[in-house]
């Protein structure tokens, strides 16, 4: 079991900038671009939140920022066309309810910049195949059982290709995506160093925003939440659905009435994440002194989660009643990208020199 430890919160859609310090940062002066996705895959749960969301939210009115809903990439595990639509206008569903204005930074669907994926090529015939095969993610990915498509494989390079290809300077992600950011510069890199001068490189050398006080995220089994293991918890669950949930998290035989360490406690783990120091020292004393139960300490989870996100979950019963205008919302997103991402790409062209016949 890991042991998470966040400072305090803020309530979805409150003003978030003032956390912790990134452990990386822009190396260069050149203009911040934060740039960002998050796969369709599933319902949203509170690892993708704790682990990403929240640092999206966090910066994207701080900087300009691109956050896409990367449904090529969900195309590697999901085999369901309504599935992936549905889950792809719930992710923006939820992002907006969360706080995410799209006044303020741009939202969009990945395959509305069908460009991506030709510059994921280029980046393709430039990659070594044996950095591939060391990619942790990969590795994780098969050992979990899903099968060993040429898509999971070649994730990072299209990883690369999402980020560079508007000039993103900036990647909030959690601390499992590290290598992926590796090759992400690896990528630029090897591009720059072959086609363009050192002194104008065509892509930029992009940094991981990483929050030091953010460890995996438990599941109700004790593992990472993973939507590929099925012990999530839904940012959005609510009612007996969420007690279900939060009342099935695993724990151990000790009795009642016996002391409890709290940072072996998969409640705990998560407690601390939506409780004030305040409150999560006063939580720990009990389960010392004893006398109180896992139960009393899942019913505490509860009431926090509701609580939580209780604003949020209105926010997204009113979103959802207008879909057209999310899509409207993720439509003008992709105009914006597309327009971002333009000179990246007419560069890359003709810098490998691929010509246009028309």
């Amino acid at each position: 079991m890991a042991d998470v430890d966040v400072a305090p919160t803020p309530r979805p859609g409150a003003d978030p900038s003032s956390g912790t310090a990134p452990s990386s940062g822009p190396a260069s002066p050149q203009k911040t671009i934060v740039v960002s996705g998050i796969q369709p895959s599933g319902t949203l749960h509170l690892g993708n939140y704790f682990g990403a969301i929240r640092q999206h939210i966090a910066l994207h009115t701080r900087h300009e920022a691109y956050y896409f809903i990367v449904n090529y990439h969900a195309l590697t595990t999901v085999r369901d066309r309504d599935a992936l639509e549905r889950y792809t206008l719930d992710v923006a569903l939820d992002y907006l309810a969360l706080g995410f204005d799209p006044n303020a930074a741009t939202l969009f669907v990945q395959s509305d910049v069908p460009e991506v994926t030709e510059l994921a090529w280029i980046f393709y015939t430039l990659t070594p195949v044996a950095q591939l095969e060391k990619g942790v993610s990969y590795k994780d990915k098969i050992a979990q059982g899903l099968s060993p498509n040429a898509g999971l494989f070649n994730y990072p390079i299209l990883q690369a290709a999402d980020i560079l290809i508007y000039g993103g300077t900036l990647v909030p992600v959690g601390a499992d995506q590290k290598q992926h950011i590796e090759i992400t510069r690896d990528t630029a890199q090897r591009f720059n160093q072959t086609y363009a001068s050192p002194d104008d490189p065509i892509f930029p050398m992009p940094e991981p925003y990483i929050l030091d006080d953010v460890a995996v995220v438990p599941g109700i089994d004790g593992r990472k939440m993973s939507k590929s293991y099925g012990n999530t918890i839904g940012i959005f669950d609510e009612g007996k659905t969420l007690k279900k949930k939060v009342m099935s998290i695993v724990t151990d035989s000790t009795p009642l009435e016996a002391p409890k360490d709290p940072e072996r406690c998969n409640v705990f783990a998560l407690i601390k994440l939506f409780a004030s120091e305040e409150r999560r020292e006063e939580i720990a004393a009990k389960y010392r002194a004893g006398g109180y139960g896992y139960g009393h300490a899942k019913k505490e989870l509860y009431e926090m989660i509701s609580d939580f996100f209780a604003e949020a979950r209105e926010r997204r019963r009113e979103l959802a009643r207008h879909p057209d205008d999310v899509r409207d919302i993720l439509r003008e997103g992709g105009r914006r990208a597309r327009e971002q991402a333009a000179p990246y790409m007419e560069r890359a062209r003709r810098a490998v020199g691929l010509i246009t016949t028309y």
